[in-house]
């Protein structure tokens, strides 16, 4: 078989100043993660001949999710481009990336650059201080929620509350999921939280959406991440060490509600197709990025990709020394989006490159040479294997 993934290499990362509430415009983040991406590549701006984006202009899930159309990227940057797109159905935020991929691996690009920017806690907090909502109005939204679905957190609270039910997952060991990212922002300081968190204070807070609780939930912040990939014949040129892409998935689910099928996670399609594309396996995997948009998706993903059996994600996390600094399975590095901050996926990629370059001072998995990486939720879900060079 032959994979496009094979054809490229991430040659460069980048990631702006992030912040609860930085206040600044989403291109002035966009373009200093855009050029220390490019600096990382060795390249310069002119080098660039495409550029992808998720979720594109005019896309609008709530105050500050999307960044900043493509037109005024490549203008800022001066760019003269070959190839674009911005897209949000496909596999999640990853699926710029696979679009960066499939351009390059085809020849019809050299070096794309993607990014992912937000501008949440800036945008959310000015829409509450002005009495507006920071929920969508069209789409589906106002006609699902009353019945039970609609936005986060009420749909993965749902499927917590199933999993407990069906496979006897309790809340302390939920709980892990949001310690672990606490231990591991501490270790990271571009994190947003990095405060200790206990279980007793876990347990006693404010609960959001039963049984998910505050601690269940990303944190909105302001932040870009960027990154180059290039033809893989370009990789013994760039100056930093560069990151191959082993397999992607990013199959959907055969439905795309939660309530339309019997496995409680989509990303199962696309994990089994990831793990068709490669002779890795589970166990091959050294550090793990994990979507946590809210604590329940990272449980289902250990699930879907293998790392425990159906119904064992709960036993997996129990105690939290599997998936901690020393564990089988280190997860969400940088503290991920639960105290790291919501960078949407972005974020977590970023943090493997690092890791896997032998880069992530203080927080460093020892001897990582394969990682993983998923993101999203229904219908749209992403998961990719990383190796370093």
């Amino acid at each position: 078989m032959r994979k496009f993934e094979d054809g490229v290499a991430i040659s460069g990362v980048g990631q702006s100043e992030i912040g609860r509430r930085l206040e600044r415009s989403a291109l002035s983040l966009t373009l200093d993660a855009a050029m220390q991406a490019i600096t990382d590549a060795g390249l310069t701006p002119d080098d660039i001949d495409a550029v992808m984006t998720y979720p594109g202009g005019g896309v609008v899930l709530g105050p500050g999710f999307a960044g900043p159309p493509i037109a005024d990227v490549y203008d800022a940057l001066g760019l003269r481009l070959d190839h674009l797109i911005g897209s949000y159905e496909g596999p999640a935020q990853l699926g710029a990336v696979v679009n960066a991929c499939l351009a390059v691996s085809s020849g019809a690009a050299r070096h794309a650059l993607v990014y992912r920017t937000v501008t949440e806690g800036s945008a959310r907090a000015a829409a509450r201080a002005a009495g507006g909502s920071t929920l969508p109005v069209g789409g589906p939204t106002p006609w699902i929620t009353a019945f039970g679905g609609g936005p986060g957190p009420i749909g993965p609270a749902l499927l917590a509350r199933r999993h407990f039910h069906q496979y006897g997952t309790t809340r302390e060991q939920l709980a892990q999921v949001a310690l672990n990212a606490r231990r591991q922002a501490a270790l990271n300081p571009t994190a947003v939280f990095r405060q200790p968190l206990g279980l007793d204070e876990y347990m006693g807070a404010r609960m959001i959406a039963d049984p998910l609780c505050l601690f269940d939930c990303d944190v909105h912040c302001d932040g870009s991440t960027a990154f180059v990939v290039s033809s893989r014949d370009y990789a013994p040129d760039a100056p930093s060490r560069p990151v191959y892409i082993e397999a992607m998935g990013f199959a959907p689910a055969p439905r795309p509600g939660y309530a339309h099928h019997d496995r409680l996670h989509p990303g199962w399609e696309a994990a089994a197709q990831m793990w068709r594309r490669t002779d890795l396996r589970p166990a091959d995997v050294d550090v793990a990025g994990l979507y946590d948009g809210f604590s329940v998706l990272t449980l289902l993903w250990l699930e879907a990709l293998g790392f425990c059996g159906v119904g064992e994600g709960g036993a997996f996390l129990e105690g939290g020394t599997r998936i901690g600094p020393g564990g089988e399975l280190p997860l969400n590095t940088n503290g991920g989006q639960l105290s790291g901050g919501r960078l949407h996926g972005f974020g977590l990629l970023h943090e493997m490159c690092l890791q896997l370059r032998g880069a992530a001072s203080g927080r460093q998995v020892d001897g990582a040479r394969h990682a993983a990486v998923s993101v999203g939720a229904v219908p749209y879900v992403g998961c990719m294997l990383l190796r370093a060079s």
